[in-house]
């Protein structure tokens, strides 16, 4: 049998191997602020909970009552979270200049977050179909999209 062997010149091992380090030191030099991963994490998993509610609200043959209670009831507890990971201005990640020039809009878009998602979750609780919950589905996701309109950085 006949076996063909490529000779791959030591530089090249030595290229790969230096960028890979580069590459990965890179990689770990550039920390997000503990402030913005947190605010982060908890809007991901507003976009999750917005998500499951979403995919019943376009198919309402797939309303399931009880995931969906489970899901506003999670939106409701969690709305307060993320508001005191905005308190540093250096730590702006997605944010825009506004959430500290126009603290006064930013804190009431907050409040209005929170009011709209305690309205999802107490219609939640005792929805039968998903026409119980669509005005304050609604509500919840025009809230959403208010605060990201003046707040966060426009993604190109």
């Amino acid at each position: 049998m006949l076996s063909l062997h490529r000779k791959t010149p030591i530089k090249s091992i030595f290229g790969i191997a230096l960028m890979s380090t580069a590459l990965g030191l890179t990689a770990c030099s550039t920390s997000v602020d503990p402030d913005v991963k947190a605010r982060q994490d908890s809007m991901k998993s507003w976009g999750d909970a917005m998500g499951i509610m979403g995919d019943m609200a376009e198919a309402p043959d797939t309303f399931d009552a009880e995931i969906f209670k489970e899901q506003a009831a999670f939106l409701a507890e969690d709305a307060a979270t993320p508001w005191s990971h905005f308190e540093n201005q250096e730590a702006a990640g997605n944010a825009t200049e506004a959430v500290w020039s126009n603290a006064d809009g930013f804190r009431a878009e907050a409040e209005n977050f929170q009011q709209a998602t305690s309205e999802l979750n107490a219609a939640a609780q005792t929805a039968t179909s998903i026409d119980d919950v669509m005005p304050a589905f609604g509500q919840v996701g025009q809230s959403c999209k208010s605060c990201h309109t003046d707040f966060r950085v426009k993604n190109d």
